[in-house]
């Protein structure tokens, strides 16, 4: 293996761990989304770390959303407007309890506007209609 073919390799990993690391930060800090993370971290690791791919493909919490997503390429509706809704519940709530801190309120508010327009522009998935059987 080449040097540059390794060099890419490992900064591929450490983008999939540092995405893993954001991933973690969004369930406890309101408007940095989750789902996102993972599934960048899902696909540094497809191209960089079969093992490491494998782990998170078969992750008892993670894994489901990353199979989904390799799956489909896409979200059902009623989980986007699920996460989007969480977003600005927490968003608001964070920003109401650091009412006179201007910086820290528009700094939550910048970064829950930048997760709900990442987990909107992800494609939406359409409804499969169950099929009408004879009877």
């Amino acid at each position: 293996m080449s040097l540059s073919a390794r060099l890419r390799r490992h900064l591929l990993v450490l983008a999939g761990l540092v995405s893993l690391g954001l991933a973690g930060l969004g369930v406890a800090l309101p408007g940095l989304p989750t789902t996102p993370f993972v599934l960048l971290a899902a696909g540094c690791f497809a191209k960089a770390s079969p093992r490491l791919h494998t782990w998170l493909v078969n992750h008892r919490w993670m894994g489901p959303m990353v199979r989904d997503w390799e799956a489909h390429r896409s979200l059902p509706r009623r989980i986007k407007v699920l996460a989007i809704a969480m977003m600005v519940i927490m968003v608001s709530l964070s920003v109401w309890q650091l009412a006179g801190r201007p910086w820290a309120q528009g700094a939550i508010a910048l970064a829950g506007v930048i997760g709900v327009v990442v987990v909107w522009r992800i494609p939406t998935r359409q409804p499969v209609l169950p099929v009408a059987r004879d009877q």
